[in-house]
């Protein structure tokens, strides 16, 4: 399943690269994320809670940076999860692209998701549906970020 979601956001690109390249810190932003651990500068575990129709997930997973591309404000994760209790997982291709606006910057995001077990036997349509509910809080979330965040940053 192939998700495209476009979210404007109001601050300059450096200061969203900050964020949204720092898996913890961007990580805070996503709504249902419970906990994320380091694993090393481009690996961390993490455990997500979300409901998709009338099941209740807890998503153990993994996330992956396999690409940072600041000169060109693109990155690149790879993400697998599952949840035990109802043999369900998904695992996903995500592409970050930020496009500088002078003070806000237009984030792009293309997900290639793959959806296993009962969580696919939702639908596409369901399953788009919650992906869009999630981008649509975490640009919300991200946006009160960037807006509580100083100015100005050392080396901006």
């Amino acid at each position: 399943m192939i998700v495209e979601q476009r979210v404007t956001v109001a601050a300059p690109a450096a200061n969203v690269w900050d964020v949204v390249i720092d898996v913890p810190a961007v990580s805070r932003c996503v709504p249902g994320v419970e906990s994320v651990e380091r694993i090393d500068d481009d690996t961390y575990n993490g455990t997500m809670k979300v409901k998709v129709g009338p099941i209740s997930l807890t998503l153990q997973g993994r996330i992956t940076v396999v690409e940072r591309d600041r000169e060109h404000w693109q990155a690149r994760m790879e993400l697998k999860a599952a949840d035990r209790r109802i043999s369900g997982s998904v695992g996903a291709k995500m592409t970050m692209r930020l496009e500088p606006r002078g003070d806000q910057t237009d984030l792009a995001i293309h997900t290639d998701a793959s959806i296993m077990g009962k969580l696919g036997e939702f639908g596409q349509a369901v399953m788009r549906k919650k992906a869009d509910q999630i981008i649509a809080e975490f640009a919300r979330n991200l946006s009160a970020q960037m807006q509580a965040a100083p100015s100005s940053r050392p080396g901006s």
